[in-house]
Formats: C-alpha cells, structure tokens, sequence
C-alpha cells in the first residue's frame, strides 16, 4: 500500500528536498507552502500523513492541526518547528497531533516518525502525551557523523549568521540522501569544504571522497581521467589506470567547476549517470558504479544552458537540490570567527603564537569587501602572521588593498542589476580598460569581470 503525505513547509527548497527523500521512499508526496493551499490540497485527496511547519505566512500549524483534526479525523498530524517549544508540542499532542520534531533534522530522522506513525492508531484531542522521540541504533551513526565535522579535525567552520544557519542547515538535511547536489557561489566561498561535510554527513562518510577540478583537465584526456584506460591504448598508456570515477566507486565525486567541462566530456558524464556504467578508454568491458554526484560551480549553469554552453539535461541531472554557499560580504557577522580560525591554522602549521588583530587591523577588514572570500582571508592571515613579531598583526603588515579599505565604505552592492553595467563602464574608464585594475578597483576577480562583460556585452 503506498501512503499519501502532504508536506506544509513555506520553504520551497526544503519542503522539495524532503519529498524527494520521501517519494524515493515510495511514498506519493504532495507539497503546499502556504496553509491555506494546504487547506485546499486536503480537500483533493486522502492523505495518510500531514507534515507542517509551525510557523507558515499565512498561518500557524497549530490552526492546521485543529482544522485536519475537524475534518480529516483519520490523517496523522506530525508538527515541525525551528523554535523547540516545548509547551507549543504538548498542547499539538492534545489536540490531536501524533508526533512533532525539531529543526534542523534529517531526513532519516522523520522518516523514523512517520514509520513510528503508522504504528499508531490516529491520537484523538486530550489522548495522548508528549513523549520523547525515540531513535534507533541509526543515532549512534549520526553521532559519528557529526563528530567527524567538529573543527578540530576538519576546515568546516559552521558559522553564526543567519545565512550561514540556513546553508549549513541544508548540509545537513541532504547529506544523508543520495540525491547529486549542486554547490554554487562566488570564488573562494569554500564549496570543497561544503562538499566534503555533506559526505561527511552521508552514509558514504567511510567510503572515498575523490575531488576533480573540472577546469585542470584538458578535454583531450578527460576520458581517461573521468572513466580510466588500459595499457596501450594510446601513446603513453604504459599501464591499466583507474579513472575517478571507479576510485569513487561507493562513495562520492565531487566534480568542480562543472561548468568547464567540454560539451563533449558533458555527454560522456550524462551517460555514465544516467546507466550508473563506465567504460574504460581501450578496453570493451563496462564497469558497474555506484556514485555520488557533488558539483560546484561559480558561474551561472542557467544562462549557460540559455547560451548553448552546458547541456541542460547534464544540468538537472546534477540539480537535483542545489545550494547557494553564500560570500563572506553575506555572512559578515562570521568574518572574525573565520579569523580565528584561520589565525589557528597558520599558528600551528607556521609555529608561531600570534594572539589576534590589532583595532586597525580588525576596523581594515570590517570595510575591505573580501572579493577572494574565504580563501583570500585564509592567505592573508597565514602570510600576515609569518610576518608578525609580536602577539597582534599591525597594519603594517596587512597587503595594501586591505589597508586602504580602512576608512572608506564597501563596494556597491553587484546585486543591483541595473548599477551594475555602469559600475563596469565607469572603472574601464578610469583603468583606460585595464581589466586587471578594473576588477581590482571593482573588488572583483578577472574571471567574474570577463563574465560580466560577456554577460553585457561589453566589447573593448
């Protein structure tokens, strides 16, 4: 018998994001985000289970419960909240709801709730008490998961911003799925490191995790790279060689920068993800795997798609649940928990006992607008505490750009289209179209300023 949920979540990625895990689970899954669209998904079909967020726009979950409660008596209510309020679960349970449970969680994590639902009988209003949710000797791996991502054994840094709580709250949803996932943001954000706590996360956290640079590898031999190649093949293939993705084989690939990728080595990734087999270069047997997809990229797949340039079935393939790392200017509240992580790293790998940032150091980075992000903080530190004497890094030491950040506001924001171009023109002016003082005057890359001006068609 196959059950029928509705999931009440105004979180469109997320709500999504569950009913794949739940329809791969032969569950028939319907999603609303908005109570009274779920209202009116009721009305249409009998669903067995209903799964709503506490919070919604235009409503609460407990006005919902009350509402399935009257008029669906026979649909199981499960409550989800991000606030953890004890009292608001058990006046839910009285009036009727089976179960509720805590964001963030993980999929596996409700779907042991809805298994333990059909367990039950339907609860009725004042019937039941809450109880605690019961896990399984599946937690005991989840703690091991998580304890695999603390920061002492990994480059993970979860963050306090609300950006960073909502990024790392989809890390931790998706991990434990087998769903591919595509990691996009600006250069330098970290999406290796995202990548890697994701399988860290999964039930693949034993099985091998093989990193590619899409960009580092000439088309010429991206076949033998991706799928390997026996001995004689071509000149210089002395020996049998096993491609990335057999070394990968049961845990996860993380391809990145996808989208440089050749449109031919695009169909030859389309095929082996679609029949999960690969086939050496030279040799005639086809080989069984079973893969993980993870890939990132930092320039817009969606346009390329519209251009031409990347194959959009390749694309939704690799798109099943996408997830936006967002830049350091995004989660400025994180900028000096970055620091001192890093500052700890280059400590230990420098042998060096620098305490912290001077005030002018730390009112530099507070207005310098971080183009190179994470990875650009991570080479300023390392460097400025080699060159550091004492217990703080002075300005002295700080490069030159960073400086004179000190006392002038931010870059205007590139999230304002309509500026954007005339941002671009205006420093192409000033550098007599420099592109390499441009994108430094715009606190931008090359990379991303050669896009812009494809983007605009900006001919110089």
């Amino acid at each position: 018998m196959v059950h029928k949920i509705l999931i009440v979540e105004d979180d469109i990625a997320f709500g999504k994001m569950l009913a794949t895990f739940l329809e791969r689970r032969n569950f028939l899954v319907t999603t609303s985000s908005t109570g009274i669209a779920g209202k009116e998904e009721l009305k249409k079909g009998d669903f067995d289970v209903l799964i709503t967020d506490l919070k919604l726009p235009d409503t609460n979950g407990m006005a919902l419960l009350e509402h399935v409660k009257e008029t669906f008596p026979n649909t199981r209510v499960i409550l989800m909240t991000g606030y953890a309020e004890v009292n608001t679960a058990v006046e839910a349970i009285k009036k009727g709801a089976l179960d509720y449970i805590s964001k963030p969680f993980r999929p596996e994590e409700l779907l042991m709730v809805i298994e333990q639902a059909f367990e039950k009988p339907v609860p009725s209003s004042e019937e039941k008490q809450p109880t605690p949710s019961k896990k399984p000797k599946e937690q005991t791996r989840i703690q091991n998961r998580e304890a695999k991502t603390n920061l002492s054994e990994t480059n993970f840094v979860t963050g306090i911003s609300e950006a960073s709580k909502k990024f790392n709250q989809y890390l931790k949803l998706v991990g434990p799925t087998d769903m591919c996932v595509l990691i996009q943001g600006e250069s330098g954000t970290g999406k290796e490191v995202a990548a890697q706590a994701i399988h860290d996360f999964s039930n693949r956290s034993d099985r091998p995790f093989i990193a590619v640079d899409c960009g580092a590898i000439p088309k010429e031999i991206a076949s033998s790279e991706f799928f390997g190649h026996v001995k004689g093949s071509f000149t210089g293939a002395v020996t049998d060689k096993k491609g990335h993705f057999e070394a990968a084989h049961t845990g996860t690939l993380f391809l990145d920068e996808v989208g440089n990728l050749s449109y031919e080595n695009q169909v030859q990734l389309l095929r082996a993800l679609q029949e999960r087999k690969i086939k050496p270069v030279g040799s005639n047997t086809e080989i069984h795997v079973d893969v993980r997809i993870i890939s990132a990229t930092n320039e817009d797949l969606t346009k390329a798609v519209e251009e031409g340039r990347f194959r959009e079935d390749l694309y939704h393939r690799l798109n099943e649940f996408s997830v936006h790392i967002p830049s350091l200017r995004e989660r400025s509240e994180d900028l000096f928990l970055f620091t001192e992580f890093f500052l700890e790293q280059a400590n230990r790998s420098l042998n060096k006992n620098v305490m912290g940032l001077s005030k002018e150091v730390e009112t530099a980075f507070k207005q310098y607008a971080w183009p190179g992000n994470l990875r650009e903080l991570k080479n300023i530190i390392k460097r400025s505490v080699l060159l550091t004497p004492g217990e703080k890094i002075p300005l002295e030491v700080i490069p030159r750009e960073v400086v004179k950040a000190r006392g002038t506001p931010q870059t205007p924001d590139f999230s304002k289209e309509s500026n954007e171009k005339q941002l671009i023109l205006n420093a192409l002016k000033e550098t007599r179209n420099n592109k390499s003082r441009a994108a430094k005057l715009l606190n931008i890359t090359r990379k991303t300023l050669y896009n812009k001006l494809k983007q605009y068609d900006i001919e110089l």
